[in-house]
């Protein structure tokens, strides 16, 4: 059969020919037995030299796609596939039918003129310099330190750091072995999930919620259930009574922002213990409060054993650091470990070297009071003009802490729509209806993180011109 051999340019001609007749073998266009053009003439064919069709058929034949035989040509062996590339493609390996129902968000690159995204810190703030600093000591040859692979568990320096900085600053009781780092507080997640969830486990989950431990809880063979929130946080009394694992965010509940009440915290650790349930909190913004009293974690109040407890530096330093942790009850110390060595082995461990003496060196404190103040006035900027000029249009939800607010629209707006009109506007902003699981009151998710306090006001009527319209 006449075979068609194209090449683009005059770099790695014999690459070129050998990938080109590879693929015509493996996808069946050239079938076993079939004889390929003798090297003089595909060499005249495409004006290249016989040594470089030579050195591609070497190559075939080395790999056992073609042989050559004596005063007769060169031929395809068996051994690749006698049927069509559509028919390969028809029957093409499928993933698990889990994550055929898993969408992953389509990340835009493009920053909005006015960005009230959630779940943003402000990457301007970051100490960059004392950042450099750590991280290109750690990444010397005689910091380094053994070539091995290390600790599952973390970096032993790093696990101390964390373990007195969320003592300090969060009043949570835990011991440097009781921590557990990880690449984000999602990998934290994951690793509870395997350790804890069996096919058919139920867990329950705030609704509205955030969304990726859901799905990865489901993709881990459980079968998740929403509970309605209210102003004081999950409703105890509707989680199933076969919950084994309740996911919550109770210092600063996402996405409607509320801190969950004391008289509810002790009902969900009461019945946590009464059915022998695990309660996982997710305490991912709460350093950044600025108003009203420290909300004591789960953790610091559970007296059982009931809670785990995860963390992150994602809202507080950069998410590109891709740094969690977790602080778990002794009893599954051994089990989570083990799951982190399968899963990784370990977090970067000069990442972890630079974030524990940025702890020890008292810069992460600073770096927190100062981004708490910057996001207060932002925040006190917000809530004032949605007061002012938004008070038949918006319902602010009060918050004490981080970097989100929620504000509730009228029961027949559509969320959606009016977020694509804003982004049309050059306005960056969320709509709460893709975070419930039921049906529930649409509104939006206002993020101050991303939008400094001189650009709010402009941000903010180009809002309230999509929501007049």
């Amino acid at each position: 059969m006449e075979f068609h051999v194209s090449l683009v340019g005059r770099v790695d001609l014999t690459g070129q020919i050998y990938r080109q007749i590879k693929a015509a073998v493996l996808d069946g266009r050239l079938r076993t037995g079939e004889a390929l053009p003798p090297t003089r003439e595909l060499a005249r064919r495409l004006s290249v030299s016989r040594n470089t069709v030579s050195a591609a058929y070497d190559r075939l034949t080395a790999e056992g796609f073609v042989a050559g035989r004596t005063g007769s040509g060169t031929y395809v062996l068996p051994g690749g596939f006698d049927r069509p590339a559509q028919a390969a493609d028809a029957q093409r390996i499928r993933p698990a039918k889990t994550w055929e129902r898993i969408r992953v968000p389509q990340m835009d690159p493009s920053i909005p003129d006015f960005d009230f995204r959630p779940g943003i810190p402000d990457v301007r703030l970051f100490p960059y310099a004392a950042w450099r600093r750590l991280l290109a000591h750690w990444f010397r040859t005689s910091s380094v330190g053994s070539p091995m692979y290390a600790d599952p568990a973390g970096h032993a320096g790093l696990r101390r750091a964390l373990a007195r900085h969320v003592g300090v600053s969060r009043a949570v009781r835990a011991s440097a072995d009781d921590v557990l780092v990880t690449s984000g507080a999602q990998q934290a997640f994951d690793l509870i999930g395997r350790v804890l969830i069996e096919p058919g486990t139920c867990v329950a989950v705030e609704d509205p919620g955030y969304p990726p431990p859901r799905q990865l809880f489901r993709a881990l063979g459980a079968k998740v259930v929403g509970v309605p929130v209210d102003a004081e946080g999950i409703l105890v009394d509707r989680i199933p009574g076969n919950a084994r694992i309740v996911y919550v965010t109770p210092s600063h509940q996402f996405p409607l922002g509320m801190p969950m009440s004391l008289p509810r915290r002790t009902a969900l650790l009461e019945w946590a213990e009464r059915v022998g349930a695990v309660v996982v909190e997710d305490d991912y913004d709460s350093e950044f409060r600025f108003s009203g009293r420290p909300i004591e974690p789960l953790q610091s109040l559970d007296r059982a054993g009931r809670v785990i407890y995860v963390g992150s530096m994602s809202k507080v330093l950069l998410p590109t650091l891709r740094v969690g942790f977790l602080i778990a009850p002794r009893s599954l110390h051994t089990a989570l470990r083990a799951a982190k060595y399968v899963v990784d082995l370990h977090t970067s461990l000069p990442l972890q070297a630079a974030l524990a003496a940025f702890i020890e060196e008292g810069l992460l404190a600073r770096h927190i009071r100062r981004a708490r103040n910057d996001y207060a006035a932002r925040y006190a900027r917000i809530s004032s003009m949605l007061q002012q000029d938004f008070a038949d249009l918006l319902e602010p939800v009060a918050v004490t802490a981080g970097l989100h607010l929620a504000a509730m629209l009228p029961p027949d707006a559509d969320d959606e729509s009016i977020c694509e009109r804003a982004g049309a506007n050059g306005v960056g902003i969320l709509p709460l209806s893709p975070y419930r699981r039921a049906k529930g009151s649409p509104g939006l998710v206002l993020g101050y993180g991303g939008i400094a306090v001189p650009d709010i006001a402009e941000g903010l009527r180009r809002l309230h011109a999509c929501l007049t319209r």
